[in-house]
């Protein structure tokens, strides 16, 4: 398997690390899209949102476990936004579940 995600997971690809469990890896965007910009992963490799099923369900748990955890981590105590973005239409670029923290100011309404 080719992913980058996995990669960034299993040490082969350097990344800014701000969170690990048994379950979950969370690191910064390289392109952040707001002043803080985290990527929270699961390490079990699920392609996205689509493919979540009984199986699987326990690690995307976990991650909405954490997320609260990382985002005070973060300074993100006044709010934040979690996206998952899925498919082609949805502009998913990895294909590696994942979820954005977006926050450190005020986040536009719009979302399209």
């Amino acid at each position: 398997m080719d992913c980058l995600f996995c990669a960034i997971i299993n040490g082969e690809i350097p990344s800014k690390k701000v969170y690990e469990d048994d379950s979950c890896y969370a690191f910064l965007d390289i392109n952040p899209q707001a002043p803080v910009h985290c990527l929270v992963v699961p390490k079990t490799h699920i392609a996205s949102a689509d493919e979540i099923d009984e199986q699987n369900a326990q690690a995307v748990a976990a991650i909405f476990t954490a997320i609260p955890k990382i985002a005070d981590q973060l300074g993100l105590q006044n709010g934040y936004r979690v996206v998952s973005n899925i498919g082609e239409d949805g502009c998913q670029s990895v294909k590696h579940l994942h979820f954005h923290i977006l926050g450190g100011k005020k986040l536009s309404e719009n979302m399209a």
